[in-house]
């Protein structure tokens, strides 16, 4: 997949130039959620960031439904998409995750994860979103982020 580096979204994300997240980017720092998805982003029209992913066989579980641990890495990887603009570039952890199975996904749907910044300014973001699998509401997550020092 042929990819240029960029500053995009928090730790220098790669912009994908083929295939079906064309013009999507994605994080190439953290080896768990570049071998969980890869997960992509994207900032919309009216400023706010969509998270994506198409899901595969290797995603679900032995129900063949998506996996409950797929779906809360792909969260917390929104999380941070969410939160672009309140990073400003500076690095993060994640404190607090919590979230709410509503239904199931399967091998061929396509994920987006969507929300909100519902308080920021500090060194502690607070993130409300949404998951869904082809439209339809697969998990419901709230989730706090915390800014990490800039040590010189």
């Amino acid at each position: 997949m042929s990819e240029t580096k960029t500053e995009y979204g928090y730790g220098g994300a790669i912009e994908c130039q083929e295939g079906e997240f064309a013009g999507w980017y994605h994080s190439n720092h953290d080896p768990f959620e570049t071998r969980a998805g890869p997960f992509y982003m994207r900032r919309e029209e009216d400023g706010s960031y969509l998270s994506a992913f198409r899901a595969e066989e290797r995603h679900m579980n032995g129900a063949g439904s998506m996996h409950g641990g797929c779906l809360m890495t792909f969260a917390d990887f929104a999380l941070f998409a969410i939160a672009t603009d309140e990073m400003a570039g500076q690095m993060g952890v994640t404190m607090n995750l919590s979230s709410d199975f509503l239904g199931g996904a399967q091998p061929g749907a396509l994920m987006e994860a969507r929300g909100e910044v519902t308080r920021g300014g500090g060194k502690t973001i607070f993130i409300r979103g949404l998951i869904t699998g082809d439209g339809a509401p697969v998990l419901s997550f709230t989730g706090i982020i915390r800014k990490l020092s800039n040590r010189g």
